[in-house]
């Protein structure tokens, strides 16, 4: 995994973790990598991920059902849209807005970019 500068890793670590469950790789009602298998994984500090889990686990992404290993909750996937539609509409969207005014690009060209995006990369 490739960290940014701009934001905490614990933080581009829970992103990496609700993308596998939004994916459906890390099932609800499954368990997930433990904190040492993904901080193995990614090759950071084990406290790194631990702090990414309780993150999430304060969220209600993921509970911890105790000596067996952190599980998505049952409601993970809606909890993760509506945290994650937040950030962007927050952060992302109004800088997508001025770039999109300020190289004169047209909506119709974002829909047909959208569309092919989505089926190159999950059709």
């Amino acid at each position: 995994m490739d960290f940014r500068d701009k934001q905490a890793i614990y933080l581009q670590i829970a992103e990496h973790v609700s993308e596998q469950v939004l994916l459906g790789r890390w099932p609800v009602g499954e368990k997930i990598l433990s904190v040492r298998e993904l901080a193995a994984e990614l090759e950071v500090n084990p406290n790194t991920v631990m702090r990414t889990y309780d993150f999430l686990s304060q969220k209600g992404v993921i509970a911890n059902k105790r000596g067996i290993g952190y599980f998505p909750t049952d409601d993970a996937i809606d909890r993760i849209r509506a945290y994650r539609r937040e950030q962007f509409l927050d952060n992302d969207l109004p800088i997508f807005f001025k770039n999109l005014y300020l190289l004169g690009i047209e909506l119709p060209e974002i829909e047909s970019r959208y569309e092919q995006f989505v089926s190159a990369h999950y059709s």
